[in-house]
């Protein structure tokens, strides 16, 4: 039996969940609202404020379907409640991000700012104040938040030798000695 997927998944107060047919999964809560369809081998199945997600079988593709499945569920039920946000930091002399409206713009050592929108559902925030300056990423989907916050740290990927770029919070850049003179 799958680890993850054989665990229930508590639907909070003020979440409602409904599954229509062929697992049309629809995730109602405060934040918003969230749809997905997931695997129609796979069965979803509401109890006492506890979603159950079951496999037909063993075989290879069920097992991995399994956990698949009971996690986008979960990934969909703590949006709607808590909501993701991914903080992206600049580092580099010059560099710096704004915002006006829904356009981010940043200035990243081009010869021209690099201007981006926010996609639909997911908001960033620049904290100018903080050192390193800051880029927040915000939404109720997972999946569009983490990939809006890969596409601008992509804008410029930090190098190895001063730092300089976009990176995670999290992320450790591994540093490299520079050159070294003759001997």
């Amino acid at each position: 039996m799958s680890r993850i997927g054989k665990m229930p998944i508590a639907v909070p107060a003020g979440v409602t969940v409904t599954i229509a047919e062929n697992n049309k999964v629809t995730v109602k809560g405060p934040k918003g609202q969230l749809e997905r369809v997931l695997p129609k081998e796979m069965n979803i199945k509401l109890e006492n404020n506890e979603i159950i997600v079951t496999r037909p079988n063993d075989l290879k593709q069920m097992k991995s379907l399994h956990g698949l499945t009971r996690t986008l569920i979960n990934n969909m039920v703590v949006g709607v409640t808590e909501g993701y946000a991914k903080v992206l930091e600049i580092n580099g002399v010059g560099y710096r991000a704004s915002k006006k409206g829904k356009e981010l713009t940043l200035h990243l050592g081009y010869s021209h700012p690099v201007i981006m929108n926010d996609p639909d559902g997911v908001e960033s925030v620049v904290d100018d104040k903080a050192s390193p300056a800051t880029i927040t990423v915000k939404g109720i989907d997972k999946e569009k938040v983490g990939q809006y916050a890969a596409e601008i740290r992509s804008k410029r990927a930090p190098e190895p030798y001063k730092g300089k770029g976009l990176k995670y919070s999290y992320e450790v850049i591994r540093r490299k000695e520079g050159k070294t003179g003759k001997k």
